[in-house]
């Protein structure tokens, strides 16, 4: 993986700018899994959906962190799932293990569980993906859709993300962080 246009890279945000309009990513942070000159890949972190991972991955129920629930990773192959992990230990990555930045990484749903078990601190899993294609990503951060900024180890397993986008935001230096209080419905302002 290698770093892509206007300083994005694995491990970064997207956070979407107040214009963004688009209901599969407004008001949403997203995780860059993966970027370079063919496209870019990431899940949203804030769209925890109403099923329980039991549901679907039961033998996944013991090895997510909390809330166990699916999250919408985005609008891309909404009927596969991909899982984001993060290393108990950093010499101790299990079978099916892909490092992504630092201990974080993507877990391969179909790897046995009891392979991955004890390994990991925290999993969570994403059904659907957000996808760009080359250049696309770029368009919109040039046109003001994201905010690109660093992550921190929190952000990808927190246990109510109800405010991140508002958190990620007001940590920002500058005037990116103004944003953060801007009111819900800003025409009730």
């Amino acid at each position: 993986m290698s770093e892509g246009r206007d300083g994005v890279e694995p491990g970064m945000l997207l956070v979407a700018a107040p214009t963004l309009i688009d209901p599969n990513f407004a008001d949403s942070v997203v995780l860059i899994l993966d970027i370079d000159e063919g496209g870019a890949l990431g899940v949203v972190l804030n769209r925890p959906l109403d099923v329980a991972v039991s549901e679907v991955l039961g033998d996944w129920t013991d090895v997510v962190s909390s809330p166990e629930v699916l999250y919408m990773g985005g609008p891309v192959s909404t009927e596969g799932a991909l899982a984001v992990g993060r290393l108990a230990d950093a010499d101790d990555a299990p079978v099916g293990w892909r490092a992504v930045f630092e201990r974080f990484g993507i877990v391969d749903l179909d790897t046995p569980v009891e392979l991955v078990t004890g390994s990991l601190s925290s999993l969570r899993i994403f059904a659907g993906y957000a996808g760009w294609g080359a250049g696309q990503l770029a368009d919109e951060i040039a046109e003001g859709s994201w905010y690109v900024v660093p992550s921190e180890p929190g952000d990808v397993f927190r246990q109510d993300p109800t405010d991140l986008w508002r958190d990620v935001l007001r940590r920002q230096p500058g005037e990116v962080a103004w944003y953060s209080t801007r009111p819900i419905d800003p025409g009730l302002n």
